[in-house]
């Protein structure tokens, strides 16, 4: 059976964003950073906790956390793709990472201040598990799609992560908002119960791409080494096929440095209305659906503008707005004017990351067998983005005291991507646009 361009196998595909989309807007975003700082804060200690024999500020330690989790991920990722390529086997490494990102998450179920190593490690795996999970996900892009189709596929999966993700937000405000509706006494019951919905729901949905997606084709090539060597050797060779592709580097530096804005932003985009604006847990949740709600429109809104005046233009008119949004930030002083923000912040983020996942697959050759290989590439660009882009956060506020003027640096790194993505237009009309219709 042709698995291009078939319906069932897209939307099976797309299902996989449902699932794990939870995660993201639950634990990364919204109920895991409230209950984290509420749990962590203590009259006898303040905002400091003990974490394996040293004493941290509360947020500072899930920063380093995260960020260590995201680097396990960068050094793993490209040995293991490398792998499932060698093998033909990347569904069953993204049936693995989902199980223990799932897992976890049901394991912070259990988290109370008196369980907090343990619960820091489950916080850790369950970014491991989603982070490394999506990278296999985004590979078979170029396998279930045709060139034309594949900014439409990508949007279609983020659209169903937005919604699969804000139903389940839904669901779980019910309990957080309103505890005593369901006879909760324990304040600390609803926010447990809620990272456990969001293991079920991962674990759950993922089945159905689990069912109809291919579990991929070994590469035919001589099996006399070993799978570790056999995976470093795959990655060199990925690494000299991009060597060769000029338009392809340009790009994925572009993507690395407004990368490091776009992910940063969306990180901290709650702890900056809380800290600087002093936003109650209600606003907060009502600015995290809108940017979520919104985002749905805006990764079919990116679709839909790519198809008539190509990808890296979109982009570039994305970006733009993205340092406008930077600015403003510094300047955002009301509720009104940060909800606004939000609405904006929410169409540019579905936008760009659909448009770039598909611009990425588009740069590809066709006849590549090795997809997995080639988008760990991405993904790790993408995770070190994030590393280097939360340590730049932090660092300038350690400095100046003033989320501010972090957000105001960012605009730095968005100038970066623009400047870079300029240089891959200017490419693509020198080379003869083999990709015309990015352009």
């Amino acid at each position: 059976m042709d698995i291009k361009n078939n319906p069932k196998i897209i939307k099976a595909w797309a299902m996989f964003d449902w699932a794990n989309s939870a995660y993201n807007l639950v634990i990364t975003s919204t109920i895991f950073p409230a209950y984290y700082t509420a749990i962590t804060t203590t009259q006898e200690q303040g905002d400091k906790v003990m974490f394996l024999g040293h004493e941290f500020v509360n947020t500072a330690l899930s920063d380093y956390v995260l960020a260590t989790a995201y680097m396990v991920v960068v050094l793993l990722l490209p040995i293991l793709t490398s792998i499932a390529d060698y093998r033909g086997n990347k569904k069953a490494y993204m049936q693995l990472f989902t199980w223990i990102g799932g897992l976890a998450c049901c394991g912070l179920y259990f988290f109370k201040l008196d369980t907090l190593t343990v619960s820091m490690f489950c916080f850790a795996l369950a970014a491991i598990g989603y982070c490394s999970g999506a990278v296999f996900y985004n590979s078979y892009l170029p396998q279930i799609a045709t060139v034309d189709q594949q900014d439409a596929v990508s949007a279609k999966g983020f659209t169903y992560g937005y919604i699969g993700s804000v139903l389940l937000q839904i669901i779980c405000f019910v309990f957080v908002l309103s505890p005593k509706t369901f006879g909760i006494t324990d304040a600390t019951f609803a926010p447990r119960l809620s990272f456990l919905l969001v293991g079920i729901w991962w674990l759950g949905f993922a089945q159905i791409p689990f069912l109809k997606l291919p579990k991929g084709t070994p590469k035919s090539v001589d099996h006399q080494y070993n799978v570790i060597s056999g995976g470093f050797k795959e990655l060199g060779h990925v690494w000299r096929q991009i060597s060769h592709m000029p338009v392809l580097k340009r790009y994925l530096s572009a993507f690395f440095f407004y990368s490091m804005g776009v992910q940063t932003v969306m990180l901290v985009a709650t702890g900056f209305a809380a800290k600087e604006l002093r936003m109650p847990a209600e606003s907060l949740i009502a600015t995290i659906l809108i940017i979520q709600l919104v985002a749905i429109a805006g990764a079919a809104l990116m679709s839909r503008l790519s198809s008539i005046y190509g990808n890296i233009k979109v982009l570039m008119v994305v970006v733009l707005i993205w340092i406008g949004v930077c600015v403003a930030a510094y300047f955002t002083q009301t509720s009104i004017q940060f909800y606004a923000l939000a609405a904006v912040v929410g169409l540019v983020m579905g936008g760009i990351q659909s448009l770039s996942r598909s611009t990425y697959s588009k740069f590809l050759p066709e006849d590549i067998t090795d997809t997995a290989a080639f988008f760990s590439f991405y993904d790790v660009t993408e995770k070190l983005a994030i590393v280097i882009g939360l340590f730049t956060f932090g660092i300038v506020e350690s400095l100046t005291h003033s989320m501010r003027n972090s957000t105001l640096v960012l605009t730095i790194f968005f100038l970066a991507g623009l400047l870079l993505l300029f240089f891959v237009l200017t490419a693509q009309k020198q080379r003869g646009s083999l990709h015309t219709e990015m352009q």
